[in-house]
């Protein structure tokens, strides 16, 4: 397993929660790395990203004050720090590992893909 991505759960609106991606160190060492979701019945849309030593971050307008990403380099983590959630933010939620060092918003800028994790919001 290359990445791996967990902490989503239910929780309800106003809530927090924070997702974790490991990843192995071949795939994340110099690489950007990203966040998408997709909810049911809708395209995978990007979320947020971070270049390789996290010096720059990249939210989608509809979280910008909201999630904050982050990463550890030592660790091989990437995190996605989601507050205030609103029924919207309801997804299953996909890191992503750049084939750049860059932080890129279109997924098809990413090449190494992990399995989602179910974010649900309740009202």
């Amino acid at each position: 397993v290359q990445l791996q991505a967990f902490g989503g759960g239910l929780v309800e609106a106003g809530g927090s929660l924070r997702l974790t991606c490991a990843a192995s160190r071949r795939i994340f060492s110099n690489n950007g790395m990203g966040w998408f979701r997709q909810a049911p019945g809708k395209e995978r849309e990007f979320v947020s990203a971070i270049n390789w030593n996290g010096g720059r971050t990249y939210h989608s307008d509809s979280v910008k004050g909201r999630f904050t990403i982050s990463r550890d380099n030592a660790k091989g983590t990437v995190f996605l720090q989601m507050n205030n959630l609103k029924p919207e933010d309801t997804a299953i939620y996909y890191c992503a590992a750049a084939r750049g060092s860059q932080a890129p918003s279109t997924s098809t800028d990413y090449n190494y893909w992990g399995r989602g994790t179910q974010v649900t919001v309740s009202s």
